[in-house]
């Protein structure tokens, strides 16, 4: 049960925002009811997402493994429900989407690639970050520059939509009824 009330006061904003989230998506996102009580926060999450979406440096495949190991780690129900409706999206693998909360389990199903940057994304995602030396060369020998700070943006913009979400007590909207990635237990 979220946190907040997901009816915010009906204003020419909200109105907007749902209108753009129902084309988008389908339905109106919880996270932008929950934070449609502040407009001045919708306003800035929504241009932040609309920059972090022109991001396009690092393998979209990649961005969303290191997304959805962040939402796992965390523990984000409704990142994880959306984030398995964003791989049907993107026409990844639903067999291996379903193995990332334990990825750990499963090495033999990711490349080596895949696997650092599952294994950065978890380490950036500790509470104290874990991210060692060898980890980052490893990755900037791979990825080069521009792609490893995307990656290293996209997981921190991961925890914060993840924090955000979990704090609102906010969980599944019902993006993937079949969905069986669910959040690691830590």
């Amino acid at each position: 049960m979220a946190r907040i009330s997901l009816d915010p006061p009906r204003t020419p904003l909200i109105r907007i925002a749902e209108w753009y989230s129902r084309r988008k998506y389908g339905k109106v996102l919880d996270p932008g009811k929950a934070v449609g009580h502040n407009p001045k926060v919708l306003m800035s999450y929504a241009r932040f997402e609309q920059s972090v979406a022109r991001w396009k440096a690092l393998d979209p495949g990649l961005k969303h493994l290191a997304v959805m190991v962040s939402a796992a780690r965390i523990g984000c129900s409704w990142c994880m429900d959306f984030g398995h409706w964003q791989a049907e999206g993107l026409g990844l693998p639903m067999d291996r989407i379903s193995l990332v909360p334990t990825w750990r389990e499963h090495v033999d199903a990711f490349g080596e690639l895949e696997l650092w940057v599952m294994e950065y994304a978890e380490a950036m995602t500790d509470t104290e970050p874990t991210v060692t030396d060898a980890l980052a060369e490893k990755l900037l020998a791979r990825l080069g520059e521009p792609a490893f700070v995307e990656l290293t943006a996209i997981v921190a913009v991961e925890n914060l939509r993840s924090r955000i979400n979990s704090a609102l007590g906010l969980t599944s909207q019902g993006f993937s009824d079949a969905c069986a990635v669910r959040p690691a237990n830590r």
